[in-house]
């Protein structure tokens, strides 16, 4: 599984960093976002139901939230 650390990027770095990463998989691919933004808690979700990209889970660890999202089809 692909992974993309963006902790200490402040929006809108988290979600373009995480478009580029997405260009390169292969669809039904997954990738795994780790960011500490709170701004992504609404823009990576977002991101997704505007791309076609399913955000398949977010957890939360102190600041740190992961994303994994997989690449539409």
């Amino acid at each position: 599984m692909t992974t993309l650390d963006a902790t200490g990027l402040l929006c809108p770095l988290p979600v373009l960093k995480l478009r580029k990463r997405l260009q390169a998989l292969e669809a039904g691919a997954c990738i795994t976002m780790q960011a500490d933004d709170p701004a992504a808690r609404i823009d990576v979700p977002h991101f997704c139901a505007e791309s076609g990209h399913e955000l398949v889970e977010t957890s939360e660890d102190g600041p740190v939230l992961t994303f994994v999202v997989r690449k539409n089809g």
